[in-house]
């Protein structure tokens, strides 16, 4: 479990994520019961102002939640344990603070570009190309909210067997 949550919690920095709200994730995910913020700070020698924002960023994530426990008015948390669940979270907190804004910035830059005279159309081209690459992208997730688990497990197990369908088919691109 120790091991888990350290390399869980180095994995977070590598995606951009502080480490503590990282392992206070795995912790609560492995966690059978759900905890309070002592509990949290006592089990990982976090500081218990860290442990409380890290908390709330976890909250907003949607990744964990809280929970009342009988007998105690401290609040307790539990975190989300399906995994499919867990990467949706991820992909729309993503989606919403990286990919949404980009769109809208990218989208008034070709605006503003197709209005400048000395422009090089290469450019204007290349800014269009971006824009139309985040729109597939917003697409294709908004696509994948919809598809069942089983079956973007299946899809996702598919791995190469979906571009050998879609070279038989033609579709293939490069």
């Amino acid at each position: 479990m120790s091991q888990f949550i350290l390399y869980w919690g180095d994995m977070g920095g590598q995606w951009g994520v502080n480490r503590s709200v990282a392992q206070i994730q795995a912790l609560l995910f492995l966690s059978v019961s759900p905890l309070n913020a002592e509990q949290i700070s006592e089990e990982l020698g976090i500081a218990r102002s860290n442990v409380s924002n890290s908390l709330k960023e976890l909250v907003s994530w949607k990744l964990i939640r809280r929970v009342p426990v009988a007998g105690d008015r401290r609040e307790h948390f539990e975190a989300e344990t399906d995994v499919w669940e867990i990467a949706r979270c991820v992909a729309q907190g993503r989606k919403e603070r990286e990919i949404d804004p980009a769109m809208r910035v990218i989208s008034d830059c070709v605006t503003t570009a197709e209005s400048e005279d000395n422009l090089d159309p290469i450019i204007l081209k290349r800014m269009k190309d971006m824009q139309e690459f985040l729109r597939t992208a917003d697409s294709w997730y908004a696509q994948m909210l919809g598809v069942p688990k089983a079956k973007l497990n299946l899809l996702l197990k598919m791995g190469n067997k979906v571009l050998s369908v879609l070279t038989l088919t033609g579709k293939k691109s490069g």
